[in-house]
């Protein structure tokens, strides 16, 4: 805990360096973005916040398509965005708020009822918020009250059983499990829906085989409700883990245990389900806690589980973050286990196609299908976080059949050929940066930072088109057509995959739902924010178990910049001891010095640089939004009456 008047540890920085071409770079992204993010929010916002859009929108979708595409402001803000970015960033999760409460999916400013890979993706914006500090009492309040919904302590959300350690429906949110969905509750997915496979095998006139599912067919469609409510609607499903990250950010508000201890029991009560189901994870628990109680005994066949929609993306993914999460709260890399388990388990049932290794994507009534190539972006993820041999062999184990050190940018008027993906969730290139944080990669910076000012260009240009133009949107329903719901992630130019990574030591974040981990992160000390300062660059250049290297530099020639350097994303490692390094990675004679705490400051002067090979001991501190200064809010909880009649106690 930082106290007024405590002096940080200190190191300036007096040695010319001509700025490389990568610091350059991050400059002029920058420089870029922030203009970009101006232009952004003047075409698509109102004054208050709120959006230029529709009058009314139906269904239970929808309130986190405009959260993720304005939640990049926030995190900008945090990388070193310029000022202005905070305030508007707040005002517009405010707004977005207050616009979708009177659509009717918010309520007490949390989403009604909906799945975690839809809150996960929205409540980003709220963790990159919390990042962006300081901590007000507002933000510990909602956090702690969006909290006590998933943990059985808000009679107006039962979400959670405490009993059987289980959340009650793969439907939640502030007006607790949604047991049973109407036709209007699904009525904006009917045409995206169509494409995909069904959910059942004996829905009456579906085609199983054929892949597709006639949601727009209205027999169709009544019998897909019905079904659904007899079998999917009710016990937790794998897809829930992501509520763990909701938890963990109430945790960094205020570091009661009682989170941390419900993260890890969750958690704990899945490895209990998979250890019963034969080491497979099963996606459907019914409320008695028993595997596929509305399912025929199926293990298979729950809300985004193994057979619907996605297959393994949506077990893996909650599973990675929760599990990272658990770590990040304890400091135990055993919490990994379960989401290591699960990769294992799926690389057991590879088989080998027309000379490729695939493992299997579904499991239907006649077993393993929809075989595909392994992702090595999962592994990756606990890898960065374990620097673990166990997690490398998970990585290195799988065929590169294609140059892992490319880099992708994606087709902004269709689909990248590789990943199948466009710019709504794109993170692109994990592969390409693990390849270069272990040093196999080595000009990847100036490439993957040339490669995002190539997708801001590109996403301006849309956005200025006629096809960006919100006053030319449809407005209203017709044919069914309820795509432009995701029209602001589509038309966003705030894309910078690059300086997550290449500042942060870190992947991106899991678009759905996952906390930004990272290894080192940055304040302003002059001008008391987050983020690097003004003209200054960052690169991590390697990552071990007990430390990091890093450059930074400089750019400026006229002014002279403070940063303070933060051990971990969320101050969750302590620094040991800092050493200057030459060009050749020896340490310059001399240079040592030994530390103990998280905050380590380095003065640059002007047109400086400094190498540093930082020590440190990983997850040894409480994970928190604390900055390096005192907090100029009290932060604390307003707990009003409780206990009169008729009312329900504050949580």
């Amino acid at each position: 805990m930082n106290t007024q008047g405590s002096i940080l540890p200190r190191i300036v920085a007096e040695e010319r360096m001509v700025p490389p071409e990568w610091a350059l770079q991050e400059q002029w992204l920058f420089a870029t973005l922030n203009q970009a993010a101006k232009e952004f929010v003047a075409r698509y916002t109102q004054p208050d916040g709120s959006l230029i859009w529709q009058k009314e929108w139906p269904g239970m979708d929808g309130s986190d398509d405009p959260y993720e595409g304005f939640m990049n402001l926030a995190l900008l803000y945090v990388l070193g965005g310029s000022r202005e970015l905070h305030e508007v960033s707040r005002k517009i999760w405010e707004g977005i708020t207050w616009q979708w409460t009177e659509y009717g999916q918010i309520q007490r400013e949390f989403d009604a009822y909906y799945d975690w890979m839809h809150h996960g993706e929205g409540y980003l914006f709220l963790y990159f918020l919390g990042l962006a500090g300081p901590v007000t009492t507002k933000d510990k309040q909602r956090a702690l009250r969006f909290a006590s919904m998933y943990m059985g302590d808000d009679p107006e959300a039962p979400n959670y059983d405490k009993a059987q350690k289980l959340i009650r429906s793969p439907l939640t949110g502030s007006k607790g499990p949604r047991f049973t969905v109407s036709e209007e509750d699904w009525v904006t997915h009917r045409s995206i829906l169509d494409h995909y496979p069904a959910p059942y095998e004996d829905i009456p006139g579906v085609d199983f085989a054929s892949g597709k599912c006639p949601w727009s067919n209205d027999d169709v469609y009544q019998s897909l409700i019905a079904m659904m409510n007899e079998r999917m609607n009710r016990g937790d499903v794998p897809l829930n883990l992501n509520a763990t990250g909701l938890i963990t950010h109430a945790f960094m508000h205020n570091g009661d245990t009682v989170y941390r201890d419900w993260v890890v029991d969750y958690l704990a009560a899945w490895e209990e389900r998979t250890r019963h189901n034969g080491g497979v994870i099963p996606d459907n628990v019914g409320l008695s806690g028993v595997i596929g109680e509305y399912n025929e005994g199926k293990w298979w066949g729950g809300y985004y589980g193994w057979r619907w929609p996605h297959g393994f993306m949506t077990i893996i993914e909650p599973l990675t973050n929760a599990c990272m999460n658990a770590v990040l709260l304890t400091g135990d890399m055993n919490q990994l286990e379960l989401a290591r388990s699960q990769l294992d388990a799926n690389w057991a049932l590879r088989r080998e196609e027309n000379g490729q290794v695939l493992v299997p994507n579904k499991h239907r009534d006649n077993g393993w299908y929809d075989w595909r190539k392994a992702l090595p972006k999962y592994p990756v993820y606990l890898w960065t976080m374990s620097m673990a041999d166990e997690d490398l062999e998970r990585i290195d184990r799988i065929p590169k059949d294609h140059d892992w050190n490319e880099i992708t940018v994606p087709v902004v008027s269709g689909r990248d050929s590789r990943t199948g993906r466009e710019t709504k969730h794109y993170i692109g290139n994990t592969e390409p940066w693990f390849q270069y944080i272990r040093g196999f990669n080595p000009d990847y910076p100036k490439r993957i930072l040339a490669a995002n000012m190539e997708l801001v260009g590109r996403q301006l240009e849309r956005m200025r088109s006629e096809e960006g133009d919100p006053h030319g949107w449809k407005s209203g329903f017709a044919d069914g057509d309820f795509s432009n719901i995701h029209i602001w992630q589509e038309m966003c130019p705030i894309y910078f995959e690059s300086l997550v990574q290449l500042t942060l030591g870190g992947p991106m974040h899991i678009s759905h739902g996952g906390l930004q981990h990272a290894r080192v992160r940055y304040f302003d000390s002059q001008e008391r924010r987050p983020g690097l300062p003004l003209g200054v660059s960052a690169l991590v250049e390697a990552l071990t178990t007990d430390g990091v290297t890093l450059q930074l530099c400089n750019t400026s020639l006229y002014d002279e910049r403070e940063v303070v350097i933060q051990a971990g994303g969320f101050g969750e490692h302590e620094f040991t001891s800092a050493e200057r390094i030459d060009a050749e990675g020896c340490p310059v004679q001399g240079s040592h010095m030994e530390l103990k705490g998280k905050w380590l400051t380095i003065h640059l002067k002007q047109g400086t640089g400094i190498r540093l090979r930082l020590g440190m001991k990983r997850y040894v501190n409480s994970p928190s939004y604390e900055m390096p200064w005192p907090n100029p809010y009290a932060a604390d909880v307003l707990t009003g009456r409780k206990g009169q009649e008729g009312e329900a106690p504050c949580t």
